[in-house]
């Protein structure tokens, strides 16, 4: 065994069994995460994504510039990485190398072992621009960057230097498979070196590309750059499909005791994985309308925050100490951090490596509400009136089908054979300005001959506003409720002018037995138009531009048919605010937001009507109730309502349909 044999393991067993036991506690504490996580259903459509989103780096290259940057070092160090590995063994076993796989797939090997060390380092350089020129807000500063940038450039010239001096000082036949190394070495041999010197100078750099490496292997598994080893898996265990819903708690399960997450451990493991994965890069960030309003919330923030609870508990998990855990909500976390979000769900469509931000702001509302019964004041006759009318308002169930009288409008009760049933929700059935966007809907409905019914007084509040505000208990009395009047009445088919109460019907019933087809009515009307059941030819000469629901959009992938059925209208011209499809910007009513004050920095319904009114539409359309409001109010806000409308895509077609 030579002196470099003997020494190259010795310090590679100890640099790698110091990142396997870092490893390891990373693996423990995920392990004590008592919340569950299934993960492992579909197993060919998860390798399927993860070649894409990993290998591919598909996520990853949503943003141009910094995702090819990204791209080049991921795919780079995968090249790289062979030529390391190679440098390993031979150290070890000096005859061991790639040389067996043949010499042109050898010298292909090296070939862009060479060029991607040189985009490695380009890109690094790239990456540096970015962080201290550009210096773009959602990265912020980080010494973990400043830190692997060192490591990640000081390896690419280390190879360089390696081949360079190995040419000089052992010309080997493959040399001509380096050009970008040989012309180095051309530039060195001028330093005059003899042949032994420059052979000694490429066994040092061997062992400083070596040295980095291993350091690399030491300080992953303690820096943000462990989502180089989490990111992986992460994206492997995602959420495979857009529409999902929210988890639910099983009440008649007498061991649970705590309802949400009161600690860190309370979250899941794969909640764990999500922390560990985060590459601070902001994206998230970025498209988050709380953080845009100068709200105390950042999903990044909260992320890294979140990593930062669970390494403060690490003793006492590690002991075994669960009950010394601390609360998950402390001096960074706070209460008014987890009621800015509206769950627009922007920050999961932005994250490149698939954190799911929304269900841990979820869970400790659920804490928060149901253990704790901290929430904001004006939430509390929220609660009350859905109890009590099954409204988040203060209406008379009695009252909800009031909205449809002098149409004939038939209910489920009076035995009506429908195609579909009309689910009207509460803003349809109890709020002025909505309550004409479904009668517009029920005539629409009219003119194409679909026979339709409604609940009525049976209908109830989905609960949705119930369950994103933390009131699980109170979502699943109505759900059940509701689930329960539907599959008497055995209904298959079901449309809704309400986003919320789509992704509600279609995505979380489920659980409780309700498994219909739901339709939004954006759907509805856009398959009415190109069946000719229904023809708008009233012109519209004027400029539309159309606002994406998130409950419809990032939620359930749902952008096309809004703008089908805009683009049916004639003479209209639509017009695309900067920020649309699923990099538009929330109107604030999600997540409970509606019947919460907004008294932290810009409204957030201001600042997207500022982008609409920048388009100089002269409507601005929804899909969406709740939209519906927040723009209206920010028009109005603005002092534009008397040259700028805001409409719902019915109102626009029924008035353009004889």
């Amino acid at each position: 065994m030579t002196w470099q044999t003997f020494a190259f393991v010795i310090v590679a067993g100890l640099a790698f069994g110091y990142s396997g036991y870092r490893l390891s506690i990373l693996y423990r504490l995920m392990k004590a995460h008592r919340g569950k996580a299934n993960r492992l259903d579909r197993i060919g459509d998860r390798v399927v994504a993860a070649i894409a989103d990993v290998l591919g780096q598909r996520a990853v290259l949503r943003k141009r510039g910094a995702g090819i940057m990204h791209a080049v070092i991921f795919w780079g160090f995968l090249v790289i990485t062979l030529g390391t590995l190679e440098q390993f063994v031979s150290t070890i076993y000096q005859p061991a190398n790639f040389e067996f796989i043949g010499e042109v797939p050898y010298r292909v090997l090296l070939w862009m072992q060479d060029f991607f060390t040189l985009g490695v380092l380009i890109a690094v350089g790239f990456a540096a621009y970015r962080r201290y020129v550009i210096r773009p807000e959602g990265l912020g500063k980080s010494h973990d960057a400043n830190v692997i940038l060192t490591f990640t450039s000081s390896l690419m010239v280390a190879i360089f230097l390696m081949n360079a001096f190995h040419i000089l000082g052992a010309n080997p036949w493959f040399a001509d498979s380096l050009p970008i190394s040989k012309q180095l070495s051309r530039a060195l041999a001028t330093l005059g070196f003899g042949q032994e010197t420059n052979h000694a100078l490429g066994i040092f750099f061997k062992w400083v590309h070596m040295l980095i490496v291993l350091g690399f292997a030491m300080y992953i598994p303690s820096s943000k750059h462990l989502h180089v080893l989490a990111a992986g898996p992460n994206s492997f265990l995602k959420t495979l499909d857009r529409p999902k819903g929210m988890k639910p708690i099983d009440f008649e399960d007498e061991s649970v005791q705590q309802y949400g997450a009161a600690k860190i451990t309370d979250l899941s493991w794969k909640d764990a994985l999500d922390l560990y994965s985060c590459t601070e890069c902001g994206r998230c960030q970025d498209l988050c309308p709380a953080y845009n309003t100068q709200k105390p919330l950042s999903p990044k923030a909260l992320i890294v925050d979140l990593k930062e609870n669970l390494y403060r508990n690490k003793a006492s998990l590690l002991a075994g100490k669960g009950d010394e855990v601390g609360p998950v909500i402390d001096e960074n976390i706070t209460d008014e951090v987890i009621w800015a979000c509206t769950s627009c769900r922007a920050c999961e469509i932005a994250c490149p490596v698939f954190i799911e931000h929304t269900d841990k702001i979820y869970d400790i509302r659920r804490n928060l509400v149901m253990m704790e019964s901290r929430f904001p004041a004006e939430v509390q006759p929220v609660f009350k009136n859905m109890e009590t009318n099954a409204t988040p308002w203060a209406f008379s169930s009695a009252e909800r089908a009031n909205w449809a009288e002098g149409l004939n409008i038939k209910t489920m009760a009076e035995g009506a054979e429908v195609d579909v049933l009309l689910w009207v929700g509460c803003a349809g059935a109890y709020d002025d300005r909505n309550k004409k966007v479904v009668r517009a809907f029920a005539s629409i409905l009219k003119k194409a001959e679909i026979k339709f019914a409604i609940l009525g007084n049976e209908e109830q509040c989905t609960g949705d506003p119930a369950r994103r505000i933390g009131n699980e208990y109170l979502y699943q009395t109505l759900a059940k409720a509701n689930v329960e009047t539907l599959n008497r009445y055995k209904v298959k088919k079901i449309v809704t002018a309400c986003p919320h109460c789509f992704n509600t019907l279609k995505n979380e019933y489920k659980e409780f037995g309700g498994h219909y087809e739901v339709t939004h009515h954006s759907q509805f009307i856009a398959k009415l138009i190109a069946e000719g059941r229904i023809k708008p030819t009233k012109a519209l000469d004027e400029s539309v531009t159309f606002h994406d629901s998130c409950y419809l959009g990032r939620w359930n992938d749902v952008y096309e048919q809004p703008r089908k059925v805009i683009g049916a209208l004639p003479s209209v011209r639509l017009v695309e605010m900067k920020n649309n499809h699923d990099q538009g910007m929330c109107c604030g009513a999600g997540g409970g937001r509606m019947w919460m004050e907004e008294t932290i920095g810009k409204r957030i319904n201001v600042a997207r009507t500022e982008q609409a009114l920048d388009t100089k539409a002269g409507v601005v359309a929804s899909s969406c109730p709740f939209c519906m409001t927040m723009l209206s109010d920010g028009v109005k806000t603005k002092d534009m309502q008397d040259k700028v409308k805001v409409l719902d895509i019915a109102e626009l077609i029924d008035q353009a349909t004889p």
